[in-house]
C-alpha cells in the first residue's frame, strides 16, 4: 500500500511540475518548435542521471527510488507528448523541425542522463 501512495503522490507532483515547466518554456518561445516538452525531457534526463549516480553510491531505500523514478519523473517527463508533437511537425510540413526535435530529445537526453550521473558521483566522492 505504501508504494501505491508513493506513486500517486510522486506522479501528482511530477505532473504539476511538468505543467509549470512546459508552460514556462512555451511562454518564452512562441515559435512552432515544442520547446516546453524538450525542456521537460532534458531536465528529467538530468535529474534521473543525477539520482542514478546517487543511488549507485549510497544506500537509499527502494521506496524512495519508486517515489522519484516512477512517481515524480514518470509524471514529469513524457514520451507520448514528444512523439505527438514530432508527428504534428511532420504533418505540418516542418520536416526539419521534426528531425531536430528527434535529435535533441534523444541525443541531448542521453547526454543529460550521463551528465547527471557524473555530477552526482563527483559530488558524492567529494563528500566522502
Amino acid at each position: 500500500m505504501i508504494k501505491i501512495l508513493l506513486l500517486l503522490s510522486g506522479g501528482a507532483a511530477g505532473t504539476l511540475a511538468r505543467y509549470a515547466v512546459a508552460g514556462w518554456g512555451h511562454r518564452l518561445y512562441l515559435g512552432d518548435f515544442p520547446i516546453g516538452t524538450l525542456l521537460v525531457n532534458l531536465i528529467g534526463s538530468l535529474i534521473i542521471g543525477f539520482a542514478w549516480g546517487v543511488w549507485e553510491m549510497s544506500n537509499i531505500s527502494s521506496n524512495m527510488r519508486t517515489f522519484l523514478f516512477i512517481g515524480i519523473l514518470g509524471g514529469f517527463t513524457t514520451f507520448s507528448s514528444y512523439t505527438l508533437e514530432t508527428m504534428n511537425l511532420f504533418r505540418d510540413g516542418e520536416v526539419r523541425l521534426g528531425l531536430t526535435n528527434i535529435l535533441l530529445n534523444n541525443v541531448l537526453g542521453l547526454f543529460f542522463v550521463f551528465l547527471g550521473f557524473i555530477v552526482a558521483t563527483r559530488i558524492i566522492n567529494m563528500i566522502r
